[in-house]
This record gives C-alpha cells, structure tokens and sequence, in this order.
C-alpha cells in the first residue's frame, strides 16, 4: 500500500475514533472494543467488501457481520464517515427517536443481521455463505467475532458446519485485544493457541496486527486462503487503541464520560496522530 492511501486510511480511523469517542457519553458506549476494532472495519469497507450505500440491497454483494455487536460505535462511525447514514444521526445515540443504540439494529442501513447475544452471528453468516454457494453467487461472508466470544460452544459448532460444506467464501476476523468484559482472557479462560484451535477445526489461518492496513492489505487481498476452506484472521490489537490513558485498562469495558472528559479524549486522541494531521483535520467532525 502506497503512503498516501495508509495515511488516508489512519485520518478515516481517526475520525471513526472521534465519533467512538462522542458516543461514549450521555449513557456510555464499550469504547475499548470499539476502539480496537476500528481500523478493522475502516480497511474492510474502504478496501475490502463489495459494500456500499448504493448496493445494500444488492444479492450480489459481500456481507458484514458484526458478531461482537457491542462494537457497534465503530461500525456506526465507519458508516458516518463512508455515507451510508448521516454524521448527524450519531448525534441520536441511545435516544427514543433513533435505533443507534448500545448494539447493532437493522434500522440502521448497512446493518445485515442485529446482534448483542455472543455467538450468535457466525452461524448466521454461515447460512448466508452456504446460501451464496448454492446459488452459485461470489459475495463472500465476513463475520467479526471477539476473542472472549471465543468461549461460546455455538461458534466451534458452527464452524464443523463450515469446513464440512467448504466454505471458502466466508472470513471469520476475530478482534484478539486479549479481553473479555473486565478480565484478560488468559486470566479467565486461556484461548491460545487459537491458531492451532482453527486449524483442528478445518480452517485456514492467518495472524496479523490489526492497527497496520499494510498487513491488512497483504491478508485480505490473497482470499480466500484456500480452495475448499473458510479463512481466518486472528487479528492483534490493543484495547482503547488511540488512547493511552485508557489503552489495556479492564476498568474500561464500558464508560460513560462527562462532556469536559470527552473533550479531554479528543485532545489525546489528536495528539497521537498529531505527525499525521493538519490544522484542517484536528478539527472534530
């Protein structure tokens, strides 16, 4: 990926970040997984998915699924940013006369499938994938699941279900900033080696950082890894990505910040990318 598209890509996510940040007000938001998915999301749809506000209804097109539904502020943001609702609408978060609310809704365009209850939306997505095969079409499925959602039985069942019917065309991402609610995976439940665990189940794996768009860039481009199997990309992030006083904090699950705090955020989130930025970008949109 050359420079100049990297460094549109980390204003785009830092805007996406901005917008995380406004909604972790007046109510609260899961800003540490929404922040750790967001450069995720923004490669995916700039990039990756044959998704956009002219195609949602489109049979042909590739699905999104967000799995770990409380990361919805970022896919929110990412949908503010590329058109598909209007920035303004951010505005309505967890307000009566709107369905921006604490996960995803349909109401929402660009939202394929509500979500909230984890482990969930794998299998969605896998009978949306195996009915794109049996109709011969050539969208594909991504579904982004969390590690933690690592635990539910329903995504190792399904994904039996998966590598018996060779779906090659469905991506399962999952989001490894090594939390789960308020305690490190490790610490509750060990997940490692998931490498390994994916590929006992038929998978073909991939590991990447989820903040660097030219690994994403290197993975996403080469799907599917292989004929014949479903492709998964263990991504590594950091939780509060963007801003180090909360960064890797399990007390910062869910938040709920005053107005001076958000502006405080702000400030440290624009000071992270302040090599990056020019007066005309440090401004909040």
């Amino acid at each position: 990926m050359n420079e100049q598209r990297t460094i549109e890509l980390e204003l785009l996510a830092l805007r996406v970040r901005e917008h995380i940040i406004g909604m972790a007000t007046n109510g609260g938001c899961f800003i540490g997984a929404s922040l750790s998915c967001a450069d995720l999301l923004v490669y995916l749809y700039s990039e990756t998915l044959n998704i956009s506000p002219e195609n949602l209804n489109d049979p042909s097109r590739d699905y999104l699924l967000l799995s770990k539904g409380h990361d919805v502020p970022a896919l929110y943001g990412t949908f503010a940013e590329l058109g598909f609702i209007e920035k303004e609408r951010l505005a309505n978060h967890l307000k009566t006369n709107d369905s921006i609310y604490w996960h995803p809704n349909r109401a929402v365009p660009g939202v394929e499938f509500h979500s909230g209850s984890l482990g969930h939306l794998l299998s969605v997505g896998i009978g949306i994938a195996l009915d794109i095969k049996m109709k011969q079409g050539e969208g594909k499925v991504f579904v982004i699941v969390g590690d933690g959602e690592l635990n539910e039985g329903t995504i190792w069942e399904g994904l039996l279900v998966a590598s018996a019917y060779k779906l090659d065309n469905l991506v399962i991402i999952v989001d490894r900033n090594e939390f789960q609610a308020n305690i490190r995976t490790e610490e509750l439940i060990p997940l490692e080696s998931i490498d390994k665990k994916f590929k006992a189940f038929g998978c073909w794996v991939k590991r990447i950082n989820g903040h660097d768009f030219d690994q994403m860039e290197q993975t996403f481009s080469r799907l599917p890894f292989s004929t014949d199997q479903p492709s998964v990309v263990i991504a590594d992030t950091v939780r509060g990505k963007g801003l180090p006083s909360i960064e890797r904090r399990a007390d910062r699950w869910f938040v709920n910040f005053t107005a001076e705090e958000v502006e405080m955020l702000l400030d440290e989130l624009h000071g992270e990318k302040e090599s990056i930025l020019t007066s005309e970008t440090l401004m909040v949109r």
